[in-house]
């Protein structure tokens, strides 16, 4: 799952397309328009036909096709057996779900993978309190370095003989002892961050820092592409 976070905010960060342009609030709009289709949706071929366009817009924007497919399987890997205790022997129902599924799964993917976190986390943090905003934001950036630490601890242990796996007892005690000092890092390197904040000036409001909000050209893609999403929808089944 870390290395999946990582893949991913590494194509919101290194691409160029029209996509990664595109304000993070038109982006955020076209996921209520695409989300609105979707979940308002009982029709299988309009499902089907829309998660191919998402497939064809993820290979516009220059996102591996393949790695984003896949992390769009989460959800469905989640529901299924939810699925078949509501299977009644018609596959209509269980295919909408599933196509619902993938298709906002993969939704938000394009999403995550077009933006970079800190024009992700401005906006939420411009409806939600202070505390959440910016505990969103400061969180999402520390995962990554506690994984990097917890990844090059692990690897020390291994090389110095903390864990062999011929004794559970011992390496169950090693462990432990190596997630207290990475409870024990994790608050340090908390309060040096509240510290080196509070001397830079800090005053409560962590900001976006690439313009989330500023309009272009480029957000008639996503927006675009949003209402006609939401326009095919009437089209084909009405209410």
């Amino acid at each position: 799952m870390s290395h999946d976070l990582a893949l991913v905010d590494t194509w919101a960060s290194a691409g160029d397309s029209a996509f990664h342009r595109a304000s993070a609030l038109s982006k955020l709009l076209f996921v209520a328009l695409v989300l609105g289709a979707i979940l308002s949706s009982t029709s299988p071929a309009f499902l089907a036909g829309l998660y191919a366009a998402l497939c064809v817009l993820v290979l516009l924007s220059r996102v591996p096709l393949g790695p984003a497919l896949l992390l769009s399987l989460y959800p469905v890997l989640f529901s299924a057996l939810w699925l078949l205790s509501r299977w009644n022997g018609d596959w209509t129902m269980p295919l909408v779900l599933v196509l619902r599924s993938l298709s906002s799964s993969l939704t938000a993917v394009l999403l995550v993978a077009t933006t970079p976190y800190p024009d992700l986390f401005a906006p939420i943090a411009r409806v939600t309190p202070r505390l959440v905003g910016d505990g969103l934001f400061l969180t999402y950036r520390a995962f990554f370095l506690l994984v990097a630490r917890a990844d090059r601890m692990w690897t020390a242990m291994k090389l110095r003989g903390g864990l062999t796996g011929r004794g559970l007892p011992r390496d169950f005690r090693a462990a432990g002892e190596g997630l207290g000092q990475l409870v024990i890092h994790s608050y340090d390197r908390s309060q040096r961050l509240y510290a080196i904040m509070h001397i830079r000036g800090h005053s409560g409001r962590v900001c976006g820092c690439r313009h989330w909000a500023e309009f272009t050209p480029y957000d008639l893609v996503p927006v675009g592409f949003g209402l006609a999403a939401l326009a095919l929808r009437f089209w084909m089944e009405g209410r």
